[in-house]
């Protein structure tokens, strides 16, 4: 929708650039440098190469003036300070190719502007830096690069605030066009496009979706000349089911489906959803856990619409509003950023990628990851609506804002593509919306359990209680800075002429000064807590370390809630009485302004109405979703934990230093809240997966078990269930060893398995770990060696990249290997020779915690261990084999691995246990196979 000039004229610029008649704008005469894991390579741009340790790449890249490839990267392998004076080919590109998509790595740019790919070399690495920067700057001296004026301003106030790309860009766009005041070009607000309000749509209609019409829609999704999968066509037809009309209120047509890797399910589940949409004239929700599959649904859909204006009107991706650029935002602070140049430099890139976006999703939309990393977290999160702030109406930019605008899109879209924590907040929060959904399709169904966890629990926590105080009283007299505001700066200027609201507006302030204030903290930990709040906190504290049993652990410390001492028990009344002295004026409050809107329906502005409204669904969701689970749960630490849930004490830490103190309570079942509120109200539900049954013995075939775990054991009518097996002969591609010699708690021994197994792939492995510190140590143990053997090592929380960049530089480089934990598990799909191992470190079982302890209690002891940990394994094997010539191994090092657990595998998949010397031979032998056969 705001992309169309650049997304237009970029296959001209790029044929432009790769012509003879390219432009030939000054370009730097800086040298490039490339930096491995033992040193560097400069390289001139007439083509001399100079070899450089660590330490000389160091000094030679503080002084600046050098062509470098994301300068976090360069800083962190070089143990450097951050390099402000290199000159980043990447902020040279999100400059001149907005809103693309590059993989931050010199071989990622040459792919992204279609030069020839580097070799592995590092001095091919830096040549194909000058090329890149060769390319982008022809591209902006391209007298058809779009928006030239607008560009020419913003790199001249680049330039000024000293931007070291700033005179380069300049002089390939040349100067502005006079005439007027030219003024910053930051102003990206002023040239957004506006939404318009268009009449609510009708309810769908009931019609069936017949299996013609979806086999129909399934071929010609496939394309000419696809594959004909009988597997793919019965798994369309079984989606279909759900897509009939609902017979019994509350009961909807609920279709449970396993479909292995291979089968097709994208598309397979895109067919029918499209038919029904297209026919009802309704919409379907797909919904998905991870940002991966949500892109691939994305990309999917340009089948189904490749006129990208229709897929525009058709497909909507939707997510939480504290994913999208806040303009109000944005404005403030480049007012701010004025004062401090290098941050107007960053901000003016965002301000780049905003005028071109597709929809101002910052995370995981058309915002690269890098430049998201450049920005810094901090100053990213502070561009977001993360804390409720948002004065809707009120604000300048409500007709441009992103959020809006995909608000209102979604309204009218056929296909919605969200995910599972936004349609279960949604549907909790709007239930009674006459728009909510009818169908859904929730893939990555095996995640649901765990979605559900995090959206219906609730945290009396330092962290939630800081924010509800500055939502209700704003910013105060040595608080954080930022565009906090309160309930007085969102309406009190609507309440002046009602003295009882106004009333009510400031007992609510000054009832939420027993909130925790910042700083809060600290003065906690020093005995000097201030307000009913953090006096709880501090009890809090206190308790959970008499009680941990390792209290020096430097990760998250846990303590029951029953046994309590009476200093704890009194401080938790006292903070409940605070609380309802706090929720009494914020819910009379809220019911004043509802009946503000039907009183006064006839004299409110449409603008007043807006906010009025938005405040009072404000008030109320705090008061439904916080205050009042919060003043429960301190009352039963009294009367004992509600039945159904599980309640405990922590002290949040990481690596030593604690961020957070609170109380918990979750569902023990959480998919019962998200059957009565997700699935009971639907007309059709698809939940599917490739892992979601755990399958035990012969006469266990583990659809009770994921009926337990996705919520259907809670519906009236029992859902349909359907399997259908992969494609894939697992059995002669693939194979699985367990290393019965390595001793786990050696760290020396386990790095060296990795390193050796590693060097016997090749390459293309990804390594699993089951704790974090583990996977650093591996790391610092094993890059130098590998990358001696010409094998690149990544690794999350290590490498300065997100874990999607990572999985996307891993997928690139074919003989790279990557080290993660779940989150780089959950997230990898990599066909082809770029992953053909896959080691884990140990056993993934669950981790102990009181919420374990009482699920293990509910759900069958060690057969839920068990069964957790076979999916998990399950998950992990089923990112090696992705298509049909794949060939892989998947190796575990704990040689304390139960034979219980290896019904995880594919039926048929050979289990060794060797030591560690076969399993290098082995993996020597099958790759050389490969290599042979290939």
């Amino acid at each position: 929708m705001f992309q169309g000039a650049w997304r237009g004229a970029r296959s001209i610029l790029i044929l432009a650039a790769m012509s003879s008649l390219e432009p030939t704008p000054p370009l730097p005469d800086a040298p490039a440098l490339a930096v491995g894991f033992r040193g560097g390579v400069l390289v001139t741009a007439d083509g001399e190469v100079t070899p450089l340790g660590l330490g000389e790449a160091a000094v030679q890249a503080a002084r600046g003036g050098v062509l470098v490839c994301h300068e976090p990267a360069v800083s962190a392998r070089l143990g450097a300070e951050p390099l402000t004076r290199v000159l980043d080919v990447l902020d040279l590109y999100a400059f001149t190719r907005p809103a693309s998509f590059c993989i931050p790595t010199p071989g990622g740019l040459a792919a992204a502007l279609g030069l020839p790919a580097p070799g592995p070399a590092l001095e091919d690495q830096a040549v194909a830096l000058h090329r890149a920067a060769a390319r982008l700057l022809a591209q902006l001296a391209d007298p058809r690069y779009p928006d030239r004026p607008e560009a020419q301003r913003v790199a001249q106030t680049m330039a000024r605030a000293g931007w070291v790309w700033g005179r380069y860009v300049t002089a390939a766009l040349g100067a502005p066009l006079s005439g007027g005041d030219a003024g910053t070009g930051l102003d990206v607000w002023r040239r957004l496009p506006q939404w318009e309000d268009e009449a609510p749509r009708p309810p769908p209609d009931d019609y069936p979706v017949g299996g013609a019409e979806v086999q129909e829609r399934l071929t010609a999704l496939r394309g000419r000349g696809a594959e004909d999968r009988e597997s793919q066509r019965d798994y369309a037809g079984v989606i279909a089911a759900a897509f009939a009309p609902r017979e019994i209120a509350s009961a909807p047509n609920a279709v449970l489906a396993e479909a292995g890797t291979g089968i097709g399910k994208t598309l397979g589940y895109i067919a029918p959803s499209s038919v029904w949409a297209q026919r009802n004239k309704g919409a379907v929700w797909l919904s998905t856990y991870t940002k991966n599959l949500q892109r691939q649904l994305d990309q999917e859909l340009d089948r189904l619409f490749p006129d990208r204006r229709e897929k525009a009107r058709k497909v909507v991706v939707r997510k939480g509003r504290e994913n999208y650029l806040c303009l109000l935002n944005l404005e403030e602070a480049v007012g701010r950023a004025q004062m401090t140049p290098d941050n107007l430099v960053r901000l003016a890139l965002i301000v780049r990628w905003a005028r071109y976006t597709r929809d101002g999703d910052m995370v995981g939309g058309d915002l690269p990851a890098w430049l998201l990393q450049r920005i810094g977290p901090g100053r990213a999160s502070g561009l977001t609506d993360r804390r409720g702030e948002c004065v809707y109406s009120a604000c300048a930019h409500w007709r441009t804002c992103f959020i809006e605008h995909s608000s209102r899109k979604a309204r009218g879209a056929d296909l919605v593509i969200a995910n599972h924590a936004l349609v279960m907040i949604r549907a909790a929060l709007y239930g009674s919306e006459e728009d909510r959904p009818t169908r859904y399709v929730f893939d990555e169904g095996h995640h649901l359990f765990d979605a559900a966890d995090s959206a219906f629990s609730a945290h009396l926590s330092g962290l939630e209680a800081v924010e509800l105080r500055r939502w209700v009283r704003g910013p105060e007299a040595g608080g954080r800075k930022g565009r906090a505001r309160g309930i007085e700066a969102r309406i009190g200027d609507l309440l002046a002429d009602h003295p009882e609201s106004e009333k009510l507006m400031r007992e609510a302030i000054r009832a939420a000064a027993a909130l925790p204030a910042e700083g809060w903290l600290g003065r906690i930990a020093s005995g000097s807590a201030q307000g009913a709040a953090e006096t709880f906190l501090a009890s809090v504290r206190t308790h959970v370390y008499a009680r941990a049993q390792r209290p020096d652990d430097p990760y998250t410390l846990e303590a029951a809630t029953h046994t309590l001492t009476d200093a704890l028990r009194a401080d938790a009344a006292a903070l409940e009485q605070a609380l309802a002295e706090l929720a009494v004026p914020m819910q009379q409050l809220a019911k004043v302004l509802g009946a503000r809107l039907g009183d006064e329906a006839e004299e409110l502005e449409s603008s007043e109405r807006t906010r009025l409204e938005a405040a009072r669904n404000g008030i109320a969701r705090r008061i439904e979703g916080m205050v009042q689970p919060w003043r429960a749960m301190l009352r039963d630490l009294e009367k004992g934990t509600a039945e159904g849930f599980v309640d405990w004490f922590s002290v949040e830490r990481g690596g030593q230093r604690e961020y957070d103190v609170g109380l918990h309570r979750h569902w023990i079942d959480p998919t019962k809240p998200f059957s009565d509120v997700v699935l009971a109200p639907a007309h059709g539900v698809v939940v599917t997966s490739a892992t979601l049954r755990d399958e035990v013995a012969e006469d266990d075939d583990g659809w009770r078990n994921a009926e337990v775990r996705t919520g259907f054991n809670h519906l009236v009518l029992p859902a349909r269930r359907s399997s259908h097996a992969s494609p894939f002969d697992y059995a002669a591609q693939s194979r699985v060893l367990v290393v019965r010699d390595v001793k786990r708690t050696d760290a020396q021994q386990v790095a060296g398995a990795y390193r050796a197994l590693f060097e016997a792939s090749g390459g293309g492995a990804l390594g699993l770990f089951t704790a974090i510190n583990r996977l650093r140590d591996v790391y610092g143990r094993i890059a130098a060696p590998l990358a001696q053997r010409g094998i690149g090592l990544h690794a999350q929380h290590v490498d300065a990249f997100d874990p999607g960049t990572l999985i996307d530089i891993f997928r690139a480089e074919a003989n790279s290997c990557l080290l993660g934990t779940d989150a780089v598990r959950d997230g990898v799909d990599v066909p082809g020779e770029a992953l053909r191992l896959i080691v884990f470190d140990r056993v993934p079982w669950p981790r102990p915690s009181i919420l374990h302890r009482a699920r293990r209690d509910a759900f069958g002891g060690n057969r839920y261990d068990d069964m957790l940990t076979r999916l998990k394994l399950k998950q992990a094997f089923g990112r090696l084999i992705r298509r049909a010539g794949d060939r892989g191994l998947f190796v575990m090092l704990d040689s304390a691995m139960p034979s219980r657990l290896l019904t995880a595998f594919p039926e048929g998949v050979a289990v060794d246990r060797v030591g560690l010397a076969d399993a290098v031979e082995i993996a020597r032998g099958f790759f050389a196979a490969e290599t042979v056969a290939g």
